[in-house]
């Protein structure tokens, strides 16, 4: 089986991407499978949910995406079996500047990710915005999930996403193809969180998961205490839903293979 790299994006900050990364790449492992979580994002928030510091130079995922150095000098386990992690940076956030004047600086990460085969699925955690670290997310890639929160205005800037998406298709990564949309954050005592579940199921069909993440204390709790949420509190609501999630996530893979 190839390695599956899914890059999990939207342009909207504080929709569940790094609490969906972690949670869903730590569901998988337990399910025997082997799996990298690379940080692209500034501040690292993947990193520290490992109880991981935040690293400086080619040891990191900013030396691999400048070019400095190789992924699998730079990859470190986890307290979780099966789970290993390319930390952040806080020097991430000049890879935009820094890479301005170099040819073809997009293919950086893919380049690299090409001598990882041993890794059944890797997920790239995506900064907010859509700059050079998404850029190269998306060109690495095979697929992408996209959190979306229940909340007001969740739909604002998907649009702008699935444009970046299909740009990306186009002219660097013909592969690339949406796994899913998972919908984070949801509170059911909202009538405006069940009509934005609909505007969004109605929006993207079938590409929508059937495993709805709630809003769940446990989730935002975990990292502070270097966990995901699995190892936190595993029979909480929130632990028990990313279960779920990646169940439903194996079945679509196993029906594209067989497909």
């Amino acid at each position: 089986m190839k390695t599956e790299i899914f890059a999990v994006s939207n342009q909207k900050g504080g929709v569940g991407k790094t609490t969906t990364t972690v949670n869903l790449a730590t569901a998988l492992s337990t399910l025997n499978k082997k799996i990298l979580i690379i940080d692209l994002d500034p501040q690292g928030n993947a990193t520290v949910s490992f109880g991981q510091k935040r690293v400086m130079g080619k040891l990191s995922s900013y030396g691999v995406i400048t070019g400095q150095g190789q992924a699998q000098e730079a990859i470190v386990a986890t307290m979780v079996p099966n789970l290993y992690l390319l930390p952040a940076s806080q020097e991430l956030l000049g890879v935009d500047l820094e890479l301005a004047g170099v040819q073809n600086p997009q293919f950086y990460l893919k380049k690299s990710l090409e001598q990882l085969i041993d890794f059944d699925y890797i997920f790239i955690d995506c900064p907010p915005a859509v700059g050079m670290l998404t850029l190269n997310a998306l060109v690495a890639a095979t697929q992408v999930i996209i959190p979306i929160q229940c909340e007001y205005l969740a739909l604002e800037g998907v649009a702008d996403l699935m444009k970046t998406i299909n740009r990306i298709k186009q002219n660097f990564n013909p592969q690339l193809n949406i796994q899913g949309v998972v919908l984070t954050m949801y509170d059911a005592r909202f009538n405006l969180a069940k009509s934005i579940q609909n505007d969004v199921r109605s929006f993207f069909g079938d590409l929508v998961f059937k495993t709805i993440i709630p809003r769940n204390v446990r989730i935002p709790e975990a990292p502070s205490h270097g966990k995901p949420v699995m190892l936190y509190d595993f029979k909480s609501i929130g632990a028990q839903s990313y279960i779920h999630l990646a169940a439903e996530l194996l079945q679509r893979q196993q029906g594209e293979n067989h497909g």
